[in-house]
């Protein structure tokens, strides 16, 4: 093994990258089964880390089990029983002693498990303990065999449980593992000395063994926290990497002062919050500055972005350069026309709409204005990105929902200039700790309140029991005789055998006929033509339709400030966000807004996502819920682009991990932004070896 870091380092990424038929033990039969696993390596093996332990160093006398706790227990089996109360149930039972006391694991419709067992077995019992009958029981328990002897390898010990999969059981996955870790965990440590000292981490060889196999829980717990710290680490590096190459590059110094800017100023119809303000003051500096701009803007539903967004449009303007704001729907892209439009107009700003369906010869003329400077502002969809669109001299690119464009089309609308200054926006709030995890690259502007002095209290959210849907319709009726408007969003377009949701089509057959049969009743779905859409739209806004029923082709962006009322079919099959997003189509206007979900929840989960949802309207709050009920896979998996994935880390419970490595990693780009140092280097080829592929995004800039 060669002494140098460097070296050692590259002899084990390159071991580590060896097909996991390197392990002893895994043939071509067992590396298929592993395929399901998506374990391809040795370093996704070493990588495959224990979904739970069972302490069996603590294991409970059977008679001492707390009850409606989960516990660990090891006994000898005494009985094992099938039993069938009913033609297609079954209940297998299986019970085990210790002396102190009975315990039975309880299973449904899994008789093959009566054939696992042995009387006279030693196993280890894990689960939730219930009084049942009088008798400690676990339903389901997860089942350790710890042989007939008393003197079991594992007694005394923590015993690792890894995700396993049919035909590789998980005492075959932790002898893979202890195989791996035998032939290849020996590993030299790419962490510098200094970081581990002074953050207190064990090295890297140790952190790799006890996540596997700890000898008490305090070592598991020091080996988590290692590997969560460098995953933490390897991600706010690249982050700070990326942010350090956009700083360093050449901007525009836009003139955040003149005529249009003042004019457009002027033309906004109410007083800025001080949300807006204090933003506003952020991305004019910023612009100002001699550098790209790269800023996030994450407002709440209602609390102005557009108009910041616009603000920022007539600095370029009096700049003499030009800009694109890119929507990711149609009738998000024609809503600008509507509002940020007038705005521009008021300024004298030239802006041009250009989407999939704009008339040929008009999108001839438009291209031909961006084409020759004569087109300030471009707002459109994906067809800004077309090879056709070139513009005279982009200095601002405002992309709105980024969430819903891959990085290929952020990257492709920005690399229609040079030096141009970035302002991405999204409705949907993200918690601090998650912005900090998913968007380090750039700067970040909040707006939680609304303009106009409305408050949060300006929306209602309501919870409609069983029995509660003709009143709710009544509320409609009210609403739509006093010349307000209302939505009802369904789950699905079309019905169909694995879902029961109300598709929005038959929906609207259904109010039209039985329902609402004296008013206007109109349909929106994603998958309707454009012109259709657009009809609906224009008929909605002005009036002539009452009642629009939609899927959620409304979530993002409808502005119809005139609707009042919300009914939200099986809204437990939304997300918290994607409600949040929903009830911010209504109450828009002079007139309170009132959300009604039609829910029948039937998990725990469900019930608590209802009950955060109807409790509260600050969607900053829903986002922790939501990524407390979720789990923060999903949360970090709607990002297309670039974040590894945390295994280990919580940007929940590790904030204090989260905040060490974002320091370290700014401190690391400061000094020294290429990792070329000699105590560097190791740590810079585990960076660019976790982000893969997602590094030329890192580097691009």
């Amino acid at each position: 093994m060669p002494t140098d870091g460097v070296s050692a380092r590259a002899v084990r990424a390159a071991a580590w990258s060896h097909p996991v038929t390197g392990v002893r033990f895994v043939d071509a039969p067992r590396a298929e089964l592993l395929e399901k696993l998506e374990i391809r390596t040795v370093e996704d093996l070493l990588r495959h880390y224990p979904a739970r332990y069972l302490d069996l160093s603590t294991s409970a006398a059977i008679g001492s089990l707390p009850l409606g706790m989960d516990a660990t227990a090891v006994g000898t089996v005494h009985e094992i029983s099938v039993k069938r109360p009913k033609p297609r149930l079954s209940v297998t039972e299986v019970t085990i002693t210790d002396g102190s006391g009975v315990l039975v694991g309880v299973w449904f419709n899994q008789s093959y498990l009566a054939q696992r067992f042995r009387q006279g077995e030693r196993v280890a019992f894990a689960g939730k303990v219930t009084l049942e009958y009088g008798l400690r029981q676990m339903r389901n328990p997860f089942v350790e065999r710890l042989g007939e002897s008393s003197t079991s390898a594992w007694l005394g010990r923590v015993l690792p449980v890894h995700p396993a999969t049919e035909g590789l059981s998980t005492n075959w996955m932790r002898r893979l593992v202890s195989e791996a870790l035998d032939q290849y965990g020996d590993v030299p440590d790419y962490l510098p000395a200094a970081l581990r000292i002074e953050n207190d981490l064990i090295p890297l060889a140790s952190a790799m063994r006890w996540i596997h196999f700890p000898p008490g829980l305090g070592e598991k717990d020091a080996a988590r926290r290692r590997l969560a710290y460098d995953e933490l680490l390897a991600l706010q590096i690249g982050m700070a990497v990326r942010r350090h190459r956009l700083v360093a590059r050449p901007g525009h110094s836009h003139r955040i002062d003149g005529p249009t800017s003042s004019a457009l100023a002027s033309a906004v119809p109410f007083d800025l919050t001080d949300d807006q303000t204090t933003a506003r003051r952020e991305v004019l500096v910023d612009m100002a500055a001699p550098r790209p701009m790269n800023r996030m803007l994450l407002g709440d539903v209602g609390t102005g972005k557009t108009v910041i967004a616009a603000m920022a449009m007539a600095c370029v303007a009096d700049s003499g350069g030009q800009a694109a704001m890119m929507a990711p729907t149609e009738v998000l892209a024609s809503q600008y026309a509507g509002s940020v439009g007038p705005l521009l107009d008021a300024a004298g700003v030239r802006w041009a709409l250009l989407t999939g369906s704009t008339p040929a010869a008009e999108k001839r003329r438009i291209v031909a204005g961006v084409g020759d400077g004569s087109v300030t502002v471009l707002l459109g969809t994906h067809a800004l990105l077309t090879e056709s669109v070139r513009f005279s001299r982009l200095t601002l690119a405002v992309v709105d929902e980024q969430h819903r464009f891959g990085v290929t089309q952020r990257l492709g609308l920005r690399g229609k200039g040079e030096g141009v200054d970035m302002l991405v926006m999204t409705a949907t709030p993200i918690p601090r700790s998650l912005a900090l995890t998913l968007y380090g690259d750039l700067d970040t502007s909040y707006l939680r309140t609304r303009p106009g002095g409305r408050g949060a209290s300006h929306v209602t959210t309501t919870l409609v029991p069983h029995g509660g849907r003709d009143h709710a319709y009544e509320l409609v009726r009210e609403q739509v005789r006093s010349g307000r408007q209302a939505y009802v969003v369904c789950a699905l377009v079309d019905e169909s055998d694995a879902s029961e949701a109300r598709a929005a089509v038959k929906e609207a057959e259904r109010l039209k006929a039985e329902v609402f049969p004296d008013m206007e009743v109109g349909l929106l779905t994603g998958q309707m033509k454009t012109p259709d859409k657009a009809r609906v739209m224009d008929a909605f806004r002005a009036g002539d339709i009452q009642v629009l029923v939609a899927t959620t082709v409304i979530e993002v962006g409808v502005d119809v400030q005139n609707t009042t009322v919300m009914i939200v079919e099986d809204a437990e099959r939304f997300g918290l966000a994607q409600l949040h997003q929903l009830r911010g189509r209504i109450g828009r206007g002079e007139h309170p807004g009132q959300v009604l979900l039609f829910a029948d929840p039937k998990t725990a989960e469900g019930r608590q996502r209802m009950q955060a949802i109807a409790g509260t309207s600050d969607g900053f709050q829903l986002a922790e819920d939501d990524l407390r009920l979720r789990g923060e896979g999903q949360v970090l998996g709607a990002r297309q682009h670039g974040i590894p994935e945390l295994r280990l880390a919580s940007v929940l419970s590790d904030g204090d991990l989260l905040a060490a490595a974002r320091a370290d990693a700014a401190a690391l780009a400061g000094t020294d932004p290429g990792l070329r140092r000699a105590e560097h280097v190791a740590l810079g080829m585990h960076v660019r070896h976790v982000f893969g592929r997602d590094w030329q995004w890192v580097s691009s800039g």
